[in-house]
């Protein structure tokens, strides 16, 4: 991770879960790591005791309603004036609310849409404005995924599903425009199976599930990435734990 010390990275959806154990990593390793959520004060939390316990990096907490385009536009001309951009994007944060089609409301697909497809986009987008205005082709693009981007094993969460289903293939259609432009920067995909969070640990019980992926399992399989080789693009990474959960 050497190559990586002093270089910003961005990382949505960083106020707990995944995205906050990812932001650490990050620090740990020397980053400089900019945070995007609307639960700013947990973030601001995370930051303290990350300075207490002087870790090499530093996280910075910016409120972002990751609905809000005007928010993201606002989030990604701080990082250019104040930081000079960011080097990596983490692409993180998500939403879910499970329901049967015929039950389904609208307010919670569109939710999940702006969330796990648009703010994707719109985040990418400027990142890669960003890189372009910069000359800066030493960059990484992450996003985290899930397995049920890759199947369908369950039928209350089909407009869940369809979202990642949907940012698996814009991921591979990014991956082909930058390489088509000659551009270096890489693009990963990572999908975990269910993971340990604030947001699934309630309902392991309820689904009868034992395994699931520690939030550590996820930022380690990103930080490896990030370590390997300049020719080397690694474009999915899927994670489940064991025994198999899933078809892979």
């Amino acid at each position: 991770m050497d190559q990586w010390k002093g270089k910003v990275a961005i990382v949505t959806g960083a106020s707990a879960g995944i995205g906050a154990a990812i932001a650490q990593a990050l620090v740990h390793h020397g980053m400089v790591v900019v945070g995007l959520a609307r639960r700013q004060e947990k973030m601001q939390a995370i930051a303290d005791e990350l300075a207490k316990a002087n870790e090499p990096g530093k996280l910075y907490a910016v409120k972002v309603d990751l609905k809000s385009e005007e928010d993201i536009l606002a989030a990604f001309e701080w990082v250019d004036k104040e930081l000079g951009g960011a080097d990596v994007l983490v692409n993180n944060a998500a939403y879910l609310k499970a329901s049967f089609l015929k039950d389904g409301k609208s307010e919670d697909w569109r939710s999940m849409i702006d969330i796990n497809v648009l703010s994707v986009c719109i985040c990418t987008r400027e990142y890669l404005k960003s890189m372009e205005r910069r000359q800066n082709q030493h960059g990484h693009i992450f996003i985290i995924n899930s397995v049920a981007g890759h199947s369908v094993e369950v039928s209350i969460a089909g407009v869940y599903c369809g979202t990642k289903h949907a940012v698996r293939a814009i991921s591979q259609c990014l991956r082909r425009e930058l390489a088509d432009k000659n551009s270096t920067i890489k693009v990963t995909t990572i999908s975990p199976g269910l993971t340990k969070t604030e947001a699934t640990l309630r309902h392991l019980a309820h689904l009868g599930l034992q395994k699931a992926l520690e939030v550590t399992d996820v930022t380690q399989a990103l930080v490896d990435v990030l370590t390997s080789s300049p020719v080397t693009q690694i474009c999915e990474v899927i994670l489940t734990p064991i025994p198999n959960m899933s078809v892979y």
